[in-house]
């Protein structure tokens, strides 16, 4: 049987990128993502919600998403959606949803300042996640 896990959003950095290394030595950096969604209720009102995203990527795509996001940059992001789940010290049951990106395209003016061995201000990262290097 076939399956497929893809998410597609394109929104607005909610903060600064911030990039660690694994122990290995590999890099990754994380990024929170806000998209809006505007509509108008049965009575009229407009009214508009916002979602936030982590976004997760690795190696080369984690080097260039550090050096040239930021605060406020529009951007598209495509990749899959991993859940996680944990015990906190409190005892209570976490979990969290991200998105591990595979592309990142850099969609507002600041993306001409891209140098040309990014891509076409496309940032497209197939390396694969090895069990060593997850952060956790």
């Amino acid at each position: 049987m076939v399956s497929i896990n893809k998410i597609i959003i394109i929104g607005n950095l909610g903060g600064e990128p911030e990039m660690r290394f694994t122990p290995s030595g590999r890099p990754v950096t994380s990024f929170n993502v806000a998209t809006n969604w505007r509509y108008t209720t049965a009575e009229g009102e407009r009214r508009e919600e916002t979602e936030w995203f982590t976004v997760v990527t690795w190696g080369k795509l984690a080097e260039q998403c550090n050096q040239f996001l930021n605060k406020g940059r529009l951007v598209y992001v495509e990749g899959r959606l991993h859940s996680h789940s944990w015990d906190g010290q409190d005892g209570q049951k976490h979990s969290k949803n991200e998105i591990i990106a595979n592309r990142v395209s850099f969609l507002d003016r600041q993306g001409a300042a891209i140098p040309a061995a990014a891509g076409e201000k496309a940032v497209e990262g197939g390396d694969e996640i090895e069990p060593e290097d997850l952060p956790f």
